[in-house]
């Protein structure tokens, strides 16, 4: 079972959400929470696996209560997994959202299925970037980065193959893609996502593609 904690300021959000999500076995709703304050205070007694979190709400905003969820432990002991719920209009926050800890995010107005995948996929441990509307919201978040951002010390060490994964993941393809371009395994592909997260100090699939556009490996638009 995995449990699923709802933070969201409109309470007609909420039961939509869940909604959608209690109509599968596996999920559940353990918690809803209408700002980040009462998410953060909850969340330290009542384990979630997976937070879906608004960005803009009253007390306490979904960036201040992602970073401070991300940096300790849950009541179990592991760390909830925060999949951050925007709309085009707030997209300014997204790439700080997920430098605060967010394992990925998704439109509002995404179909249901979209989000009962990007939950479970946050849960196996995963990031949230593979659909294509999502690579286009990284891409104009990351437009407003200096052309001239330092690289990152790790991307130093990567073997050509690696970096060519990494560059990839950028594009928004996801391992069965990036197996079949390079004409390889997918295993073999998982190995070397691997390999770049641990090598950059990534702490998951999206947090390393925002490296690499950081970093000028990858532009906007290339």
């Amino acid at each position: 079972m995995i449990k699923v904690a709802l933070v969201d300021d409109q309470q007609l959000v909420r039961a939509g959400f869940r909604m959608v999500i209690a109509s599968q076995a596996a999920l559940e709703v353990v918690l809803e929470a209408g700002d980040g304050a009462e998410a953060v205070r909850r969340l330290a007694v009542v384990p979630a696996d997976v937070v879906l979190m608004d960005v803009r709400m009253p007390q306490m905003d979904g960036l201040e209560a992602t970073a401070l969820l991300t940096a300790r432990p849950g009541p179990e002991g592991a760390q909830p997994r925060v999949v951050v719920l925007t709309t085009f209009d707030l997209d300014e926050y997204v790439l700080r959202a997920i430098r605060a800890g967010a394992s990925g995010f998704l439109l509002k107005d995404a179909p249901p299925e979209d989000l009962l995948a990007a939950i479970r996929t946050v849960h196996a441990g995963d990031a949230v970037i593979a659909p294509s509307s999502t690579r286009r919201l990284l891409e104009h978040l990351v437009t407003a980065l200096p052309s001239d951002a330092p690289a990152h010390p790790g991307l130093g060490e990567l073997t050509d193959r690696e970096r060519e994964v990494l560059v990839l993941m950028a594009r928004g393809l996801p391992n069965t893609e990036i197996a079949a371009r390079l004409v390889v395994a997918e295993a073999t592909v998982k190995t070397h996502v691997g390999r770049v997260l641990a090598k950059i100090g990534a702490r998951d699939r999206v947090q390393a593609v925002v490296t690499a556009y950081e970093s000028g490996l990858v532009r906007p638009g290339a």
